[in-house]
C-alpha cells in the first residue's frame, strides 16, 4: 500500500503516543512470533514493533521481511523501533486515510 507524505505523517502522529506491541528479541523471528505478529497487526492496523538485535542491517532486514510477510507499510523506523500500518478493509479505523 502506497501511502503519501501526509498520510505517513498523521500516522506518525497517531502511533507516537503507542507502545510497542510485538518485542522481537536475539532469538529473530521465529513462527511463533510471526503468526502473533500477523494476528496484533489484523487486530492493530497500525502498531509499534521493537527489535532488540544487534546491527542496524539485521533489523532493517527483518522489518522487510515483516513488512513483505504482512504486506503493511513501514512508516516509520526510529531506532530499534518500526511504525507499521496495514489497514483492515472499509470499515476500518482508518477508513479517511
Amino acid at each position: 500500500m502506497h501511502l503519501t507524505d501526509e498520510q505517513k505523517k498523521r500516522l506518525r502522529g497517531l502511533g507516537h503516543q503507542l507502545k510497542p506491541v510485538i518485542l522481537v528479541g536475539a532469538g529473530g523471528l521465529s513462527e511463533s512470533l510471526l503468526e502473533e505478529f500477523d494476528r496484533s497487526l489484523a487486530h492493530h492496523e497500525l502498531m509499534k514493533v521493537k527489535l532488540s538485535v544487534g546491527a542496524r542491517e539485521a533489523r532493517d532486514g527483518m522489518i522487510e521481511q515483516l513488512c513483505a510477510r504482512s504486506r503493511a507499510t513501514l512508516v516509520q523506523r526510529v531506532g530499534n523501533t518500526a511504525l507499521l500500518f496495514l489497514r483492515r478493509d472499509k470499515n476500518s479505523n482508518f477508513a479517511t486515510l
